[in-house]
């Protein structure tokens, strides 16, 4: 088995904005894993809300590959990977390569959601199924996804809502001191459902004056209002308005869940924060298990990360898996989405991925 990493510079059709930062170019990381003549694929995106950039996540995954040279029986659990093995022969090959990483490689969650992606890629692969079937997953039940209106002036905002057209959800960024003029703009040239997204820039009583001016607006849910760490907040800006409210920059892994229950109707669980497909599915299991909604969400990433975090999509009531649609240099494609925007998922094995021409 051999692991090699590389740059995977990703150019934005247009400037994304949010509340706290601006970007043009994702500096993301490309992993490939090579086993007995497969090649699986990760992508690893920066989750610089916590401090990530992409020299950590490259050290991360360097280390990996100088640490792989030495595991020669954790290898040798892939080659009970087989379509006539047993059945738990797979997930138990992954989770022990997981398990047994060293801290060095642990630390940074963007190195792994790329190794948890790649070494599930080259299982499906293995297996010959694509991941959504070994996860038990219906196709046809895959949510559509909303697409994502970054923050800009309102007319510009306005032009990205009528290029958006064959999506039949969106997504609207705010968190700045013109919101309602966004939301009166967005509503002046769609009828769509909408989602509004504050990325943590409201203090409680600005969200509680800000949510309920915004619900004449058809809004079907707010994500992430306040700062992460404010629960008591959360609890209290739950009991103020009848909005949902999903939690995103609140909850990283699994561990974090239990803290928000009653605080927050759903959680936004992406691969980049919690360190790939199988947390990601325990975290799933979790809220659902305590009565909360879930939303598969992404940053700006390739087919690559998309197209993984898509095989989880027939699990959860929402998608927000847009970021590849937001790139000019998509070097694969994957999941794809019909005329109404659903997610339609390869059937080929592993993550299903082909080399863009």
């Amino acid at each position: 088995m051999r692991a090699t990493c590389r740059d995977l510079d990703l150019t934005l059709r247009r400037t994304f904005r949010i509340s706290r930062s601006a970007v043009d170019v994702a500096e993301n990381v490309l992993l490939a894993i090579e086993h007995q003549g497969l090649t699986g694929l990760g992508e690893a995106h920066p989750y610089d809300f916590r401090g990530e950039d992409r020299c950590r996540i490259l050290r991360a995954l360097e280390f990996f590959a100088r640490w792989l040279e030495g595991q020669a029986s954790l290898v040798e659990a892939f080659a009970d990977v087989r379509a006539d093995g047993p059945p738990d022969a797979w997930p138990r090959a992954v989770a022990n390569l997981l398990d047994c990483l060293p801290p060095e490689v642990r630390t940074s969650r963007g190195a792994m959601a790329a190794l948890d992606v790649a070494l599930h890629d080259l299982a499906g692969q293995r297996l010959g199924q694509p991941l959504w079937r070994l996860f038990g997953a219906d196709p046809a039940k895959a949510p559509l996804t909303s697409f994502t209106i970054g923050i800009a002036p309102v007319p510009e905002m306005q032009e990205k809502v009528r290029e958006a057209e064959p999506y039949a959800i969106l997504k609207i960024k705010v968190g700045t001191p013109n919101d309602l003029a966004i939301l009166d703009g967005i509503r002046a040239v769609t009828d769509k459902p909408l989602r509004v997204d504050a990325n943590a820039a409201w203090t409680v009583p600005e969200a509680i004056d800000k949510i309920r001016a915004l619900q004449p607006y058809g809004i079907e849910f707010i994500e992430q209002p306040i700062p992460p760490g404010d629960i008591a907040g959360l609890r209290e800006l739950r009991r103020a308005v009848s909005l949902p409210i999903l939690a995103d920059e609140s909850v990283t892994t699994a561990d974090d869940i239990r803290a928000l229950e009653g605080a927050v109707d759903g959680i936004n669980v992406k691969l980049m924060k919690c360190g790939g497909l199988a947390e990601a599915r325990r975290m799933i299991a979790l809220a659902h298990a305590l009565g909360m909604t879930v939303m598969l969400g992404c940053f700006i990433e390739s087919s690559v990360a998309i197209t993984a975090a898509a095989h989880l999509a027939p699990l959860v009531e929402y998608a927000d898996l847009d970021g590849h649609l937001l790139i000019s240099n998509d070097p694969y494609t994957g999941v794809a989405l019909d005329a109404a925007g659903r997610l339609l998922l390869p059937d080929r094995p592993g993550l299903g991925l082909l080399p863009r021409a």
